[in-house]
C-alpha cells in the first residue's frame, strides 16, 4: 500500500467509525480520499486527530516520535510556558546545579489558581509528591534525584501554598483534591499514577484516590491521621497543641505574623521531640519565604478549620474501602493509632514504624527512599 493510501485508509477508518472494530464503513471513503487529497493535506488531518484524542483514548494513534523509535516528549514540556506570579520561586534552587541539571519550575493555572510544581525526568512512569504543613514541594528535595530511575517526578505546592498564586474555593480536602486532580489532567497524567503524601497532604492524597481511582496506581502516606473511621478528631486534637491554636482565626495569623521563622522552627521542633535541628536551615529558609507570602499561613489556618468538613467526606469516602494498593509509614511513638486511621478507609493497607520525628523526609531519607522504592517497585 502506498504512503498516501496507507494513511488515507487510517483517517477512513478513525473518522468514519464511531468505534473501535467499525471500519467498514471507514474504508470506501479511504480510496476516495487517496485520489484526491494530497499527503500532506492527509497527515495535517491526522495531526488533527491525533490532538482531539485524549491521552488515556485506547484508540489514541502513537505519537510520530514513539514510531519511530525515539523518546516521546513528556506531556508536561508540552505545555505553553506560564509567567510565574510568584517573585523568588527559585530562591532555594538558583545555585543547585544537581535541581538545575535534573529539575525545573513550572506554573500553571487551574480555575483562577496559578499552581507551582517541579518536575523532572522523562520516565514512563509519573510519581506525584504532596507535602504538608507547614512545608512546600521542597519537602522532598533531599530525595527528589533518587526517584528519578524510570519516572517523571512531580512535586506540587498544595493549592494556596509555597509558590502557588491565588484563592482557593475552600479548604476542604476534597475540593483541593480536585485542584490537583485537575493539574495532572493537563499534564496528560489520567492513569497509573504514584501517589506519596506527607501530613497534611495525606489528608488532599485521600481524597484524591477515593474520588479518582482510575487515575492512580498506588498510595503510599506518610506521618497522617487519616480520620473518619476509627480514628476520629476528636481523639487526635489532644495530640499537639496545634490542632486548636491553628485553627483559631485570626489570633493564630496575628501571633505569627511577622515571625513566622521563629514560629516555625519551634513548630518543627515540637513535633520531633529530641530532636535538636528536625528541619535543617536551609529549608527553614525556604518555608520561612513561603509562609510569609500573603495569605500562605492564613490557608494553612484553614487546613485545620476544615477538619470537621474533611471528616464527613471521609466517612462517606470510606463506605467504598480502597481497593488499590496503600502503604502507611509513621514515626515508631504515634504507629498504631494511625495506621487504625488509614486502615478505616483502606482495609488491606500495609505499614511500617520509622524511627524518626515527624519529619521524616528530612530526618530520616534513607529510610523513606528504601520505603518509596520498595511499595513501588523501583528497579535498583
Amino acid at each position: 500500500m502506498s504512503g498516501s493510501l496507507g494513511i488515507a485508509v487510517i483517517v477512513a477508518v478513525y473518522v468514519g467509525a464511531g468505534e473501535p472494530g467499525q471500519v467498514a464503513s471507514g474504508i470506501a471513503p479511504a480510496f476516495y480520499l487517496a485520489g484526491t487529497i494530497s499527503t500532506l493535506a492527509v497527515l495535517t488531518a491526522l495531526v488533527a486527530l491525533v490532538r482531539r484524542r485524549s491521552p488515556g483514548d485506547p484508540r489514541r494513534i502513537p505519537d510520530p516520535a514513539t514510531v519511530q523509535g525515539e523518546s516521546p516528549v513528556p506531556t508536561h514540556a508540552l505545555l505553553a510556558p506560564e509567567a510565574p506570579l510568584s517573585q523568588g520561586y527559585d530562591a532555594a534552587t538558583r545555585e543547585d546545579p544537581q535541581f538545575n541539571e535534573h529539575f525545573e519550575h513550572r506554573f500553571t493555572t487551574i480555575d483562577d489558581l496559578q499552581m507551582h510544581y517541579v518536575v523532572g525526568g522523562d520516565g514512563p512512569q509519573p510519581i506525584v509528591l504532596l507535602h504538608g504543613f507547614p512545608e512546600t514541594w521542597y519537602a522532598y528535595r533531599p530525595i527528589m534525584a533518587d526517584l528519578l530511575p524510570g519516572h517523571t517526578v512531580i512535586a506540587i505546592d498544595l493549592p494556596g501554598f509555597g509558590d502557588s498564586s491565588g484563592s482557593v474555593t475552600s479548604h476542604d480536602k476534597a475540593t483541593l483534591a480536585r485542584y490537583v486532580h485537575r493539574l495532572l489532567n493537563k499534564l496528560g497524567y489520567t492513569s497509573g499514577v504514584q501517589l506519596v503524601a506527607h501530613d497534611a497532604g495525606g489528608a488532599v492524597a485521600y481524597a484524591l484516590v477515593a474520588q479518582w481511582r482510575e487515575q492512580f496506581s498506588g498510595l503510599l502516606v506518610m506521618d497522617f491521621p487519616v480520620t473518619g473511621g476509627e480514628l476520629t478528631y476528636e481523639q487526635v486534637k489532644p495530640l499537639s497543641y496545634h490542632f486548636s491554636f491553628h485553627s483559631q482565626e485570626p489570633l493564630f495569623e496575628q501571633l505569627v505574623a511577622g515571625r513566622e521563622r521563629l514560629y516555625l522552627e519551634y513548630f518543627y521542633r515540637a513535633n520531633s521531640p529530641g530532636v535538636e535541628e528536625p528541619v535543617p536551615s536551609h529549608a527553614v529558609d525556604e518555608y520561612t519565604r513561603t509562609y510569609s507570602r500573603p495569605g500562605v499561613m492564613h490557608n494553612g489556618s484553614r487546613l485545620y478549620q476544615a477538619w470537621t468538613q474533611d471528616e464527613e467526606d471521609n466517612r462517606r469516602f470510606m463506605s467504598d474501602p480502597l481497593a488499590l494498593p496503600v502503604h502507611f509509614i509513621a514515626q515508631a511513638r504515634l504507629f498504631k493509632g494511625l495506621f487504625a486511621g488509614i486502615r478505616s478507609a483502606a482495609p488491606h493497607a500495609t505499614g511500617a514504624a520509622v524511627d524518626s520525628g515527624h519529619w521524616m523526609v528530612h530526618e530520616a531519607p534513607d529510610r523513606v527512599l528504601h520505603e518509596i522504592k520498595a511499595f513501588f517497585d523501583y528497579e535498583d
